[in-house]
């Protein structure tokens, strides 16, 4: 990799690690969601966006739980160049049952750009 070269990696200012943080996404209710995901957004105030992930233990044992998160944080990197910034965004897996990477790289913009709108929205009424 050359010194040129943009950096693709996660990280560590992307994560959303405050419980605070988490639970403002969820109080401020901006959602889209599919089948297998459920994407809950509120503005950040930043020039990047930020991930958590909220995988519930209904999704299986610890083990997978961990893989669906590798997964998703995958798609996100990814996919990042391609959403609106300046939002913290939190990932709901629906399903036990992990999607493919390909699925979820047409997915997650899609859902990000649908709740930004809802924010955006809002914002002008």
């Amino acid at each position: 990799m050359t010194a040129d070269a943009p950096r693709h990696t996660f990280q560590p200012h992307e994560h959303l690690r405050r419980p605070a943080d988490f639970k403002r996404a969820f109080d401020r209710r901006r959602s889209a969601a599919d089948g297998r995901l459920i994407v809950y957004v509120c503005e950040n105030g930043l020039p990047h966006l930020r991930l958590g992930l909220s995988v519930s233990r209904k999704n299986g044992p610890a083990v997978h739980r961990n893989r669906l998160r590798r997964l998703y944080r995958e798609a996100f990197r990814l996919t990042r160049q391609e959403m609106p910034t300046g939002l913290d965004l939190v990932l709901v897996p629906r399903r036990p049952e992990a999607p493919t990477l390909e699925e979820l790289v047409r997915a997650l913009p899609r859902l990000v750009r649908q709740a930004a709108r809802k924010l955006e929205k809002e914002s002008r009424s």
